[in-house]
């Protein structure tokens, strides 16, 4: 962030610079002053371009972020929901590896989404369990087998999609040719100011280096879903993982959750 405004800001100063010293050595030639304007033309509209493709990259990837953390608590509160009408000792235990795995996503997995995502083994350890508990209804030929295997599908593939999310849409080079750009247009802006400028124009381009400067760091926050001052928190995975385990506590008031509140296995 710091670098970014740095260079809008520098390249304001050497274009504000550059300007006084050509308002001290003018001609009054005005064929020169329709020349800079043809070609700081060009140069915005490119900046424009850049800035326009740029947001619309990294508001698909947060969208998508966003989406795939509804997805995977959506599919976990299935899970357990479908589970109710599986066979005991499998019920219990699927329902109860659902509640582990929501909480080990919240406490254990999250904090790696702001480092650019990674799976946490304390969660996995639980979706293993599901499957191990699929196997079993498999062999008993059980109804809900092929239901409970779509809706970990789909978790599976929410899970995935938020992790890979985690990780910057846009290149560093990308980014930084599009900083390049910007200053290079705020620059070329004050460098050609008209010699007998008014207050207004001055405002004017302050007020276009503040919104190119915004722009940049705008991208840079939503670029980075889950660690950013606008990231998605872990409040929808914490509200699946409160709602069914107190479903849990209420279906099975005699059994303890094998897991402590951070999802970390606490029994065999």
């Amino acid at each position: 962030m710091i670098i970014t405004v740095a260079a809008i800001a520098t390249a304001l100063a050497v274009g504000l610079i550059a300007h006084h010293l050509r308002r001290r050595r003018h001609t009054g030639d005005e064929e020169a002053e329709a020349s800079i304007g043809d070609l700081i033309s060009p140069l915005e509209t490119l900046a424009v371009l850049l800035v326009a493709f740029v947001i619309v990259v990294a508001a698909e990837s947060y969208g998508s972020a966003a989406a795939a953390v509804e997805a995977e608590a959506g599919r976990v509160d299935q899970l357990y929901e479908v589970a109710d009408y599986a066979p005991e000792p499998q019920r219990e235990r699927l329902q109860a590896a659902a509640v582990c795995y929501s909480r080990a996503i919240e406490t254990a997995e999250w904090p790696l989404m702001a480092e650019g995502g990674a799976k946490s083994p304390v969660a996995s350890v639980w979706s293993t369990d599901f499957r191990r508990h699929f196997k079993e209804l498999a062999h008993q030929g059980d109804p809900t087998f092929p239901l409970l295997v779509q809706a970990d599908d789909e978790r599976s593939k929410a899970r995935q999609t938020r992790i890979s999310e985690a990780s910057p849409a846009i290149p560093s080079f990308v980014y930084w040719f599009m900083v390049v750009a910007l200053a290079a247009t705020v620059g070329a802006f004050a460098f050609g100011l008209p010699h007998d400028r008014r207050p207004a124009h001055l405002v004017l381009l302050f007020v276009l280096a503040g919104l190119f400067t915004g722009s940049l760091l705008l991208i840079e926050d939503i670029d980075s879903p889950f660690s950013g001052r606008i990231r998605i928190t872990d409040e929808v995975m914490g509200g699946a993982a409160d709602d069914i385990a107190e479903d849990f506590a209420a279906d099975h008031p005699a059994t303890t959750l094998p897991c402590d509140e951070g999802g970390n296995r606490t029994a065999t």
